[in-house]
């Protein structure tokens, strides 16, 4: 009994190492084409970076991309203003009382909408949006960023929500709060840390968008921070170098662009993480 007990006792122990090795490599699989893909923007990229990248102006033979930066804070503030608190409330709305077919409805919407491609979206808002207003805007472009990133933000929204434990909305509700104030004051701060992670994932997503910009906002060689006019952008810009056969430019662009996104995700850890400790 002791002896057949002790083989069981090791066959578990082999299965298990071998699934922890298993998970081992399939993270390796999975880690390794991205550092691979950073370390090389790096190197391509670095030798380009200088001063002028940031203070000049694009121009024929190279230039710099500083309006271009500009640009893409500009259309994020656009695509944040309007998408966050939307996304944020729609996701609440689901996971509080998304129970019907309404909030059926919307969770299908919200998971087409995610896998739609993004010059679709570019399309769509080139129709209803750049036509209306007589051409392209940064403006149209913010639009574009913003149904981007709704999906992510709404579905991350209902999500986080859920994980909150019953017994806080319990407590809440047994001293005599009502139901909005226990989801404003409870419910929000409580999943607050998990949604702001979501809000930077559709952030980074929607910050290196190129196909919708290109029918919406446009591209300016100036630096323009107007809501009704053109506007150039990181992506665009990286674009335009690629076309005309400025890969230095190209690579100094993408480089920024990828340490911008690594910065804003930083900048969203670090946030919640104080936020928590000071709670």
């Amino acid at each position: 009994m002791e002896a057949s007990q002790k083989r069981v006792y090791r066959k578990r122990k082999w299965i298990d190492g071998a699934m922890r090795l298993w998970c081992v490599v399939a993270t390796l699989l999975a880690v390794i084409p991205l550092f691979s893909l950073l370390a090389y923007v790096f190197a391509k990229g670095i030798g380009g970076l200088s001063w002028s990248s940031f203070a000049e102006l694009p121009e024929l033979g190279g230039g710099g991309f500083g309006n271009a930066i500009l640009g893409s804070f500009v259309l994020m503030g656009i695509a944040s203003v309007f998408g966050i608190p939307v996304g944020v409330l729609a996701g609440v709305y689901l996971s509080e009382f998304g129970s019907n077919r309404f909030g059926q409805g919307v969770r299908f919407c919200a998971d087409v909408m995610s896998g739609v491609p993004s010059i679709i979206v570019g399309i769509f808002v080139y129709t209803w949006v750049v036509l209306s207003m007589g051409g392209v805007s940064a403006f149209a472009g913010g639009m574009a960023l913003c149904i981007l990133m709704l999906p992510t933000i709404i579905r991350t929204t209902e999500e986080l929500i859920k994980l909150v434990p019953n017994s806080l909305r319990e407590a809440g509700l047994a001293l005599g709060m009502p139901r909005w104030r226990v989801i404003l004051k409870v419910v929000l701060p409580a999943g607050m840390s998990g949604i702001a992670t979501g809000v930077m994932l559709a952030i980074a997503r929607a910050f290196g968008e190129t196909a919708p910009l290109l029918f919406t906002a446009g591209s300016n060689r100036f630096w323009s921070a107007s809501l009704d006019k053109p506007i150039n952008s990181l992506p665009v810009q990286i674009y335009n170098y690629a076309k005309h056969a400025h890969e230095e430019q190209a690579w100094a662009a993408a480089l920024v662009l990828v340490l911008l996104v690594l910065v804003l995700n930083l900048a969203a850890k670090l946030l919640t993480s104080s936020r928590s400790h000071t709670r």
